[in-house]
């Protein structure tokens, strides 16, 4: 059988490890090379032994020519797997997450964070439904453990036209490629001609997954052991000893078959897959700290309608602290404001399109999530010289009042139609004036930003059904419901969102409740919906001034005390100006949305002690001699490193040696007993002498 593009440049490739990293590789293994030849893998066509060039060779120049071991699939259906070594090696520690087992070595060499479950179970589950829209176009379906069957229901009336099936999710399944459209025919026949593909199976016409930034290669053994529909995954790492573990870690889980090991620059990787056939479905880069150094080669290597899968855990750049740094990384000034959160997310999204229209290409943001203490964003990328023109109508600035915290959002471009064409112009702005019209306070300007929807509403239910009927999928299922069923709630047409214990600070009253205050807006004939962003965040489509109307009518119910505001702040100003509406405050049922009527888990409590962003990966850290060498422990390291100016010892004996500044003032009053010299300038001079 001829195999196509994607199998033979699967089969037969080393894997390119240096000399350190397959010496850990074949200690690993245990088994000599005579004993390898001996052996038989069942649903394995052969076994090859490749050498390594001699040119490859580490920082440290250790290592010599080793011989790697590959292992290649057979031409059938692929339903083979590998026998997974289950043995760890002296010192090494098994962590347990998902499907996968992942072996660590006890030092803190490769970066590992066990609060980021979630966002790794989070990108399975994203995947698995971007599998089952992509993989139904070429005429497979996936099978997910745990899923049951969906009804499949044909709606149409004519038989003799094509006819369009609509699934209705009963309890979850994988049979997303029944929505296609057919010509006549039973559908019998129509289910023949569909390619099931498992979990763990290699699938022919699956994806091509990279991870560019790999560590451990946990969340590529789990896209292996979960996510059915793949071809190939590719789990790159610069780090040699990461590329190692890597490897180790692909045969302790039996995955062999599907996930490879590489050791290169994540960019150079990606700039080489830029050619229409070498490109990949999927593409996950989840940086320590900034990807935007990865986001110019990471547009070119993605296929057309391919998944981007990236991650910012610099949310102080992000979220205002450094709006200049913000602007060299993503060319975008952050600002510091209550939804800075939600503006993270829509300064890396303006990003990924500023950099995709260069190339001809364009966003569709599938689900973007503000999570902890990083941001994590799933678009899909697609061609077209057309709708690139429409990007700068989707781009904007944010003009933000430093004194109330009301914001303006101004377009940076204008588009309008002319029959089935469109018109492009520049935008007609500024929409605020010199100061604010509320407090009379300046604006701050930032931006631009992705000002069009974040996500994908009906993807994002997709997702949200697939997890909700299978719980036991991911162990953070029930968080993913509960943030998931926030984001179907928010508004999509409104960009950005309001703090409600902020605009009452502003004002110096008592803050009322979110149901009162969501109630006092439907009522004004206003949406409103709350953010998964942020606990206290309304998104709103009411101007500010019926924002600041409402709550000066609560503030005449619960009055301030006016004699201790200042006539120049702007609580002062706001209150003085009598609302133009007459508030009503009275519960609506509509007010409560159903996340929160439900008890989903929408906001997560802190889940560990010293919980958030762990510490960069090192080889090793010398710690103080009562420790006992190196430790492992991160919180044994906090403990050093805090506080290392107030704690330190010096010898008060050498403390002599410098002159007191009081002594020479005449206002010291230790006497002898001052730690520094009180000889004057001639006694010195003497001793010189």
């Amino acid at each position: 059988m001829k195999r196509d593009s994607h199998e033979r440049q699967e089969q037969g490739v080393p894997c390119m490890l240096p000399k350190a990293a397959q010496l850990l590789c074949l200690t690993a293994v245990r088994v000599s090379l005579q004993d390898l030849r001996k052996v038989s893998f069942r649903g394995l066509r052969t076994i090859e032994l490749l050498r390594t060039p001699q040119s490859n060779t580490t920082a440290d120049g250790a290592g010599a020519l080793m011989d790697v071991v590959t292992t290649t699939t057979s031409s059938g259906n692929g339903n083979q797997t590998c026998t997974p070594e289950t043995e760890l090696l002296p010192g090494e520690t098994e962590v347990r997450e998902g499907k996968a087992a992942i072996c660590f070595p006890s030092a803190n060499e490769v970066f590992y964070n066990p609060v980021q479950e979630f966002n790794r179970d989070l990108t399975c589950a994203v995947i698995t439904e971007y599998a089952r829209e992509r993989l139904a176009q070429r005429g497979v379906r996936i099978v997910v453990p745990g899923e049951k069957e969906r009804v499949v229901v044909c709606l149409s009336e004519d038989n003799e036209s094509s006819e369009t099936q609509k699934t209705t999710e009963q309890q979850q399944q994988g049979k997303e490629g029944e929505n296609e459209t057919e010509k006549g025919g039973d559908k019998k026949e129509e289910e023949e001609s569909f390619v099931t593909a498992s979990v763990g199976e290699r699938c022919e016409k699956g994806l091509r997954v990279l991870e560019g930034l790999a560590a451990s290669g946990l969340r590529s053994v789990r896209f292996a052991l979960e996510v059915p529909g793949l071809l190939n995954v590719t789990a790159n790492d610069f780090s040699a000893k990461a590329a190692a573990l890597i490897a180790r870690n692909v045969r302790h889980n039996g995955v062999a078959h599907l996930v490879q090991a590489s050791q290169r620059d994540a960019s150079m990787v990606m700039y080489e897959a830029r050619g229409k056939k070498e490109r990949f479905d999927v593409i996950d880069l989840d940086p320590y700290g900034s990807p935007s150094s990865f986001l110019d080669a990471a547009v070119q290597a993605v296929g057309e309608g391919g998944l981007l899968c990236i991650t910012c855990t610099d949310m102080a750049v992000m979220a205002g602290n450094s709006g200049e740094t913000c602007y060299s990384k993503y060319g975008s000034v952050s600002i510091k404001a209550r939804f800075c959160h939600e503006m993270a997310l829509r300064v890396i999204l303006h990003s990924l399109d500023q950099r995709a229209n260069v190339y001809q290409r364009y966003i569709e943001p599938l689900l973007s999530a503000s999570v902890d203490f990083y941001i994590r964003v799933f678009v899909r990328v697609r061609t077209g010289q057309a709708t690139v023109k429409n990007s700068a109508s989707k781009q904007a600035l944010v003009y933000n009042c430093v004194g109330c915290g009301a914001f303006h959002l101004q377009r940076m471009g204008k588009r309008m139609s002319h029959g089935k064409n469109m018109k492009y112009s520049a935008a007609i702005g500024p929409p605020v004036g010199t100061s604010c019209e509320h407090c009379g306070q300046r604006h701050q300007l930032g931006g631009p930003i992705w000002a069009d929807p974040i996500h994908d509403i009906e993807f994002v239910q997709k997702v949200l059904s697939a997890v909700s009927t299978n719980p036991s999928r991911f162990g953070t299922s029930k968080r993913i419901e509960g943030m998931l069923s926030m984001m179907t709630e928010e508004l999509p047409d409104v960009p950005l969102y309001y703090a409600l214990d902020h605009l009452c600070s502003t004002v110096h009253c008592n803050t009322p409740a979110m149901l009162q205050f969501r109630s006092a807006l439907l009522h004004a004939g206003y949406r409103v919906s709350m953010s998964h962003a942020s606990r206290n965040g309304l998104k709103t489509d009411a101007p500010p001034g019926v924002i600041w109307d409402l709550l000066r009518c609560w503030e005449k119910a619960n009055p301030v005390k006016r004699e201790r505001l200042s006539e120049t702040s702007p609580a002062f100003r706001i209150l003085s100006t009598e609302p133009t509406l007459q508030a009503c405050f009275d519960v609506r049922e509509d007010a409560n949305p159903q996340s929160r009527k439900r008890h989903l888990v929408r906001f997560q409590e802190n889940p560990q002690a010293n919980w958030g962003p762990k510490a960069r990966a090192k080889d090793r850290w010398a710690t103080h001699s009562t420790h006992g060498g190196i430790s492992s422990e991160l919180e044994d390291k906090r403990k050093l490193c805090q506080n290392k100016r107030k704690n330190q010892v010096t010898d008060a004996s050498q403390l002599k040696n410098f002159p007191c500044k009081r002594f020479r003032k005449g206002t010291c009053t230790h006497g002898d007993k001052c730690c520094y010299s009180h000889e004057s300038a001639s006694d010195e001079a003497d001793k010189m002498e």
